[in-house]
């Protein structure tokens, strides 16, 4: 009989084939976060990542809930932002931190040995600290974007590097839509996270689509 794989195993198997990750708040989508994601996810979304800095534990919680359960239900992976403990509390696939958060390893303490850990990169010495500690890294920002206020953007040269040298699945992240992922997975890139050009188009559901599209292309 084939071992039984482990509920991470699982998790990081699923991470490494998913190609197109969004990043939104509870208020995208007009208010209807559910809506939302019913539509990103039927146009090619395989990961959510839900950031929410305004809202307190206890607010947050029953909305990452709710989220973990349709994302489930959808066939996406859900992931919280920086709130190890929340994450935890609902269930969520993983938690994704940044370089001034938790450390990883504080946060795998309190969301346990399945969950997934993500982390922001900026740099090659931060991409190359990035071991199995984490299960996967954000590479970026690759273009100024009004997301990450103060933050530089990091340009192609980062994701050629962390295309050569990461040793866990990288996803590029920052002001990318379909007028540059070309150029970004052109860099190495396979995998790509978008916000605005998901969460605030008309139409979530074709522009999600016509992303995976273009990753699919270069791809093959």
């Amino acid at each position: 009989m084939a071992p039984t794989r482990s509920r991470r195993e699982e998790l990081r198997e699923r991470l490494a084939d998913a190609r197109l990750y969004l990043v939104c708040d509870s208020t995208a989508g007009a208010g209807d976060l559910a809506l939302l994601l019913r539509e990103a996810i039927a146009g090619g979304v395989d990961v959510v990542q839900l950031r929410e800095k305004r809202l307190t534990d206890e607010r947050l919680l029953p909305l990452a809930r709710a989220a973990q359960v349709l994302c489930e239900r959808l066939g996406a992976l859900f992931i919280l932002n920086d709130r190890p403990a929340v994450a935890a509390g609902a269930g969520a696939d993983g938690v994704h931190v940044g370089q001034d958060d938790i450390a990883p390893d504080e946060a795998r303490a309190l969301v346990g040995e399945h969950a997934l850990i993500g982390l922001s990169t900026h740099a090659p010495a931060e991409i190359d600290a990035a071991d199995g500690a984490v299960d996967y890294i954000g590479v970026g920002p690759v273009h100024d974007t009004p997301t990450k206020p103060g933050r530089p953007a990091v340009g192609l040269e980062l994701v050629r590097y962390a295309a050569t040298n990461a040793r866990v699945p990288f996803f590029a992240i920052g002001g990318i839509d379909t007028a540059n992922a070309h150029e970004v997975l052109d860099a190495g890139a396979q995998r790509i996270v978008v916000l605005r050009a998901i969460a605030s188009a008309e139409d979530p559901r074709g522009a999600a689509r016509a992303l995976r599209e273009i990753v699919e292309r270069a791809r093959a």
